[in-house]
């Protein structure tokens, strides 16, 4: 056991450095969630100011920009991550040695939380300064939301991951646009009512749907859902169940097809 966390802790090391060696990688994480809570913040703004009947769901879109970037960046800190060893032809040399699947997984989490606390908490203060949103009002359900959305976005990683290394870099762009695919049916700017009837099932099988509905709850009616956040966390703990599973066979299925040698050519 203090092997493997060693391990992990080596791998987390090595990636932290990457990141750390180079203020453009630094200045990316930053950026794009910036840019687009400026946009986002300037349209609650307006809303706000207005006297339309929308200025009250003004605060409702602010905290769904939020979460939801959580979750895409999340995931992209995760996948990035993994992709540099791709772009590096270094996978290959991570499986011949003692690492362990779980353990090149467990590294990959890390860094992608690393990450997103990187880029996502001085959003967060730039939000509260700039248009008084304070994301953090939310109190404890913010935490139930935070796990929530990251086991998440880590299922899907591995997922993406895996999907990469059977299919090669064909499968890039899945890390990119696996998100989007999954945007209208997770409710994040709009309850689970707006959608047709028979997509209820399919939006209540996507655990960012339970965070989402969550939200609204807190920010409208003052109650926090601990039913959903229950009910979230058990179908990621099955999600991330058979995401890793999936990263193993996939896994497997490329040492098999010799696929690993040839990974970035």
């Amino acid at each position: 056991m203090t092997q493997s966390l060693n391990r992990i802790a080596a791998m987390t090391a090595r990636y932290y450095y990457i990141l750390r060696s180079s203020w453009l990688r630094l200045l990316e994480i930053v950026y794009w969630p910036a840019m687009q809570m400026l946009v986002w913040g300037f349209l609650y703004t307006y809303l706000y100011q207005s006297k339309s009947a929308m200025a009250s769901t003004a605060g409702l879109l602010l905290g769904a920009v939020l979460l939801w970037d959580v979750l895409f960046r999340g995931q992209l800190g995760f996948t990035f991550t993994f992709l540099e060893e791709i772009w590096s032809r270094n996978l290959a040399n991570l499986m011949m040695s003692p690492l362990q699947p779980f353990e090149l997984a467990a590294s990959l989490m890390l860094m992608s939380l690393i990450r997103l606390v990187i880029g996502t908490l001085p959003v967060t203060l730039l939000t509260l300064l700039l248009f008084g949103f304070n994301v953090y009002a939310m109190g404890p359900g913010l935490i139930a939301f935070f796990l929530n959305l990251m086991l998440t976005s880590w299922a899907i990683g591995l997922v993406v991951a895996g999907l990469v290394i059977r299919q090669g870099l064909g499968a890039e762009s899945l890390a990119y646009s696996i998100m989007i695919v999954l945007l209208p049916l997770c409710c994040v700017y709009y309850p689970v009512e707006a959608l047709p009837a028979w997509l209820h099932p399919v939006a209540w099988s996507l655990t960012p749907t339970y965070v989402f509905e969550g939200m609204r709850a807190v920010l409208l009616d003052g109650t926090f859902r601990t039913d959903l956040m229950i009910e979230c966390l058990a179908l990621n703990a099955v999600y991330l169940g058979v995401g890793f599973a999936t990263f193993v066979a996939l896994l497997q299925s490329a040492r098999h097809k010799g696929g690993l040698l040839t990974m970035g050519e």
